[in-house]
């Protein structure tokens, strides 16, 4: 079975210009942007900036769209250049945005900015270091549904811009027999599966988790499309892999950190689902410096 499901255009930002517009807005009305006192009281309304988005550490650039929104929200006259595309890979002292505007706007919007692009471009570095530890292999690296609720659509974008891929986006995505599913029918696999296949349309993926070879074994016979090895040892995901032996396609998940992840890998298995890529990712340091 191909392994490619997940593949989405990488670098597509997921927002049409209105939701960017509104989700940017909300952000805006949640800090106050339009009533900053300080910059009020001590900016005068004609004063006209420079300002340099900067890369303060090695990572990967994420939510640019969003921080050129926020600052041409607060005034239209703002002008942004960008310099180093969602995507791009940076060293300290480079250049992401330039901004030329209004004093007043580029300080009200520049904490919505960097929120956005930090916490992105953190997700998206996390993500380019577990695909580099695993460079060579045939091995992908997936995120999971543990986002920040309501910003699922923009963690997932990051994954992509750290070249890594999505896994389901929501429950209406594939169909994934979880333990609690299994168990609260009785643990079985295959009258599981089958209930799927006869309730859903007939291309609907069937994902099963597994903890233990016995569910493999099942697993196989049900015919399911991906069968996930739930925090399994590496000898144990080596036995899976050869048992399954290309039937399905074969995701570890559970455990996995850096250190880890390329003998998860060298195990043989297709995907490699790590939930820390949006639920724990350090923000990218990044700074607004007037010129």
């Amino acid at each position: 079975m191909s392994a490619e499901l997940v593949v989405v255009d990488p670098f597509s930002f997921p927002f049409r210009e209105i939701p960017l517009r509104t989700a940017v807005r909300d952000a805006l009305f949640e800090d106050r942007a339009f009533e900053d006192i300080t910059t009020l009281a001590t900016i005068p309304a004609a004063a006209v900036s420079s300002a340099v988005l900067v890369a303060r550490t090695h990572g990967v650039i994420c939510g640019g769209p969003l921080a050129a929104e926020a600052f041409r929200q607060v005034s239209p006259s703002v002008r942004t250049e960008t310099v180093r595309a969602d995507g791009s890979i940076v060293e300290p002292g480079d250049v992401v945005l330039r901004i030329t505007g209004p004093s007043r706007a580029l300080l009200q919007a520049e904490r919505v900015a960097l929120n956005y692009m930090m916490h992105l471009s953190g997700v998206a570095s996390l993500t380019h270091r577990y695909v580099q530890a695993i460079a060579g292999t045939s091995a992908r690296i997936l995120d999971t549904r543990k986002t920040t609720p309501g910003l699922r659509h923009l963690e997932k974008y990051a994954v992509r811009c750290g070249r890594g891929r999505n896994h389901r986006m929501d429950l209406s995505a594939m169909a994934m027999l979880k333990d609690n599913h299994l168990a609260a029918v009785g643990g079985d696999i295959v009258a599981a599966v089958a209930a799927v296949r006869a309730t859903m349309p007939d291309d609907t993926w069937v994902e099963v988790e597994t903890d233990r070879i016995e569910q493999v074994e099942r697993a196989i016979e049900s015919g399911a499309n991906v069968i996930m090895l739930d925090n399994m040892s590496l000898d144990m995901m080596r036995t899976c892999v050869q048992l399954v032996a290309g039937r399905a396609i074969v995701e570890a998940s559970g455990g996995v950190t850096l250190d880890r992840v390329r003998s998860i890998a060298e195990t043989g298995v297709d995907w490699i689902s790590v939930g820390a890529l949006t639920h724990s990712a350090p923000a990218l340091d990044l700074g607004l410096d007037f010129a």
